[in-house]
């Protein structure tokens, strides 16, 4: 197996193992982010996902959440926002927020690990941005 995904397999194992169960995100995406993956891109509802490391890209094919050909949903800011706000109180699992987020209109998502961003993607160029906080990966408190 190559370094670049050896290390990002790693990272994960350990930002999944250690983050707490709400407002885990933030402790999982500080774990990539020392890790030395820059940015995090998802394609919904393929779930595909890209990786930009330090030690190259890697592409991780997930299940598609359909099968099939099926229409574009409209893009819903309030329903992501419902969606992001139950996966941050822990009541989701990834594949679930996944297909709330793919439900409120959202095409693909990028982190910014370095800037602490999450920017949604709906058609004709709507977007959702947030910042989370910064956190110290073990589930200390935030940092700066």
């Amino acid at each position: 197996m190559s370094a670049p995904i050896t290390n990002l397999q790693a990272a994960q194992r350990d930002a999944i193992m250690n983050r707490p169960a709400v407002n885990g995100f933030p402790h999982l995406a500080e774990t990539l982010r020392r890790a030395g993956v820059r940015t995090n891109t998802w394609w919904l509802p393929a779930m595909q996902s890209l990786y930009e490391t330090d030690y190259g890209p890697v592409l991780d094919q997930g299940v598609p959440l359909i099968d099939g050909v099926a229409e574009v949903p409209a893009f819903d800011r309030t329903a992501l926002v419902t969606a992001l706000r139950a996966d941050q109180a822990g009541q989701t699992s990834f594949r679930e927020f996944a297909a709330a987020a793919w439900r409120a209109g959202v095409l693909r998502y990028v982190v910014d690990l370095e800037n602490r961003t999450c920017t949604y993607f709906g058609l004709h160029d709507q977007t959702y941005m947030e910042h989370y906080a910064a956190v110290e990966p073990s589930g200390g408190a935030p940092t700066s």
